[in-house]
């Protein structure tokens, strides 16, 4: 790992701004390696030193990993002049500069959808989750407007794995989609796993079966998947098992 300046890592771990650490340096007995440091500019590598603040020792994450059970009614960005944000209902220690800077989210969810959201600071983790050409799977809970019978059901399932074309939606394009599978529930429900995520997707994708879901809820992204235990807007750190295997996919 490259230096990093001390006032950037105390920023990371929650310290507040940097005229906040400035201040942080001149009133407590902050030390790199057992030497006091008063620069805020002082460079160190995190993965060999150790910083204490009087006398403890500050444990350095170099990434946040999030996991949150969205609830609807909330949109999945920063700021919303209408609506409660999923940073809302992230704790006070989530929203220092740094972490206001830095921390995003690995793909979106629309304002009526439910499920799980990932949280980072890991940029090129969020490339791979959501770049095209990765085509990393993520699953849906579907709960459809009419009942389908098993004829219906499998003519779905063929259509869904054969590339469904979808139509233009307001501004969005028309597009034919890569191959998706549905594993039926009963008539009304499914667990839909797509491969890409085009703007209300898996909603278009019924709308060209002519049926409408009626509630939505992202199970998976990758290797990673909801945990049952969370309700809806709470969330979790991922543990170091989930983060290793969403870091090696």
């Amino acid at each position: 790992m490259s230096s990093e300046r001390l006032d950037k890592i105390l920023s990371h771990a929650g310290y507040g701004s940097r005229k906040n650490i400035r201040r942080l340096l001149r009133t407590c007995q902050v030390c790199v390696n057992g030497q006091q440091i008063f620069d805020p500019g002082f460079s160190l590598n995190s993965d060999i030193d150790t910083i204490s603040i009087d006398g403890q020792l500050l444990q350095i994450r170099k990434n946040v990993y999030l996991m949150m059970n969205k609830p609807q009614n909330t949109v999945s960005a920063n700021k919303d002049g209408l609506h409660q944000t999923v940073f809302d209902l992230l704790s006070q220690e989530y929203h220092t500069l740094y972490m206001e800077e830095n921390l995003h989210l690995a793909g979106r969810l629309d304002v009526d959808t439910e499920g799980l959201l990932l949280f980072t600071t890991d940029g090129p983790l969020i490339h791979r989750i959501t770049s095209p050409k990765t085509h990393a799977p993520k699953s849906y809970f579907v709960r459809l407007e009419k009942n389908e019978n098993q004829q219906r059901q499998k003519k779905i399932a063929d259509d869904f794995a054969a590339g469904l074309e979808i139509p233009p939606e307001g501004k969005e394009s028309g597009a034919i989609l890569k191959p998706a599978s549905i594993e039926w529930l009963n008539g009304k429900e499914c667990i839909l796993t797509i491969s890409e995520g085009k703007f209300h997707q898996v909603k278009r994708m019924f709308l060209k079966e002519e049926n409408q879901v009626i509630y939505l809820k992202r199970l998976t992204m990758g290797s990673l998947k909801l945990d049952e235990n969370l309700k809806p807007g709470q969330w979790r750190e991922l543990s170091q098992n989930e983060i290793k295997a969403l870091t090696i996919e």
